[in-house]
Formats: structure tokens, sequence, C-alpha cells
């Protein structure tokens, strides 16, 4: 039965990658996507996008620690 609780631990921490992973994409894609409306704000948008991106980096930790 520990094989049960270890598959959902992987799983939770898989999920928590995986939806990393797409919201560093979309953080990623709506910046260039900024930047190419608006070159002259690029400073701006840089560090916006930094700080996502980061905050959804420490979601995969949350999940790797918790699960």
């Amino acid at each position: 039965m520990i094989w049960i609780a270890e598959i959902t631990g992987n799983l939770t921490a898989a999920m928590a990658c995986l939806g990393a992973a797409i919201g560093v994409g979309m953080v990623g894609a709506k910046a260039a996507e900024a930047v190419g409306r608006n070159p002259d704000a690029m400073g701006k948008v840089l560090v916006q996008a930094i700080l996502g991106m980061a905050l959804a980096e420490a979601v995969v930790f949350y999940g790797l620690f918790l699960a």
C-alpha cells in the first residue's frame, strides 16, 4: 500500500511542475507580445515578467516540499 502514496506524491509534484511551466510560458509569451506592441516599455515589462516567472516557479517548491 505504500506504493500508492508514492504515486500520489509523484503526481502532485508533476502537476505542480506542469502548472509552473505553463505559467512561465504564458508570462514569457505575454511579455514578448507587450514589448512587440510598445518597445519603449521594455524595462518595465521585463521587471514585471521576471517577478511573474519567479512567483510561478515558487509553486514548484511548494509542490515538491509539501508532496
